[in-house]
């Protein structure tokens, strides 16, 4: 019996049928776990392991060397505020503290709402609007205590929900273009791919 919601399970062995080896598409599956979840439990990653073949233990060491990935529950927004150096110069360390106390919780920690998680990053790549703030991975530019206040009361008022999905969720929007192959003709061609490596490998080791 599966964990995954029915679509989320539909995505996953779609994804799963792109990659010559289960195991490679351990990554995008580990997403789709979050997405549904909002972090990564028990119970999605031994699916995940069930899907590429490979072990709870497996997938939790992948998962854990990734920031990106949360090992216990989160907020359904995580917001990231960067004090790396162009950051820290322009007030990173401040604006972190702020949102310490406008958020009413620790940096690596939730608020007693369940609405938001504090994190402390490292460059986001947004150096030339800085402070950087990212939510749910999401650039929102709140460079000051005010515009970080509105950007909080917004969230709680559900008026970035447009722009701002909930933690977990990379993307909306499923994409049409791509792979055009069946799945039938799919499944043969990775079929016969790894029957040739197979007999490659076989090959190669009678020869040593």
């Amino acid at each position: 019996m599966t964990y995954f919601r029915s679509d989320i399970r539909q995505r996953a062995e779609e994804l799963v049928s792109l990659y010559p080896r289960r195991r490679s598409a351990m990554l995008p599956l580990l997403h789709l776990a979050q997405e549904q979840d909002g972090y990564l439990s028990d119970a999605g990653m031994a699916e995940v392991a069930e899907l590429t073949g490979t072990t709870p233990a497996e997938v939790r060491g992948t998962a854990a060397f990734y920031d990106m990935f949360h090992l216990e529950p989160v907020g359904r927004y995580v917001v990231g505020v960067c004090t790396n150096i162009a950051c820290l110069l322009a007030g990173g360390e401040d604006l972190l503290e702020h949102a310490r106390r406008t958020l009413g919780c620790e940096v690596g920690h939730t608020s007693a709402d369940g609405l938001f998680t504090l994190e402390e990053t490292e460059c986001l790549a947004d150096c030339n609007i800085a402070p950087a703030v990212q939510v749910n991975h999401r650039y929102v530019h709140a460079t000051t205590p005010e515009e970080l206040d509105r950007l909080v009361e917004d969230l709680r008022a559900g008026r970035r929900d447009h722009d701002i999905p909930p933690h977990g969720t990379l993307i909306r929007v499923r994409r049409s273009g791509g792979l055009r192959v069946g799945a039938a003709e799919l499944a043969e061609e990775r079929a016969q791919a790894r029957a040739e490596r197979e007999a490659r490998e076989a090959a190669a080791s009678e020869a040593s």
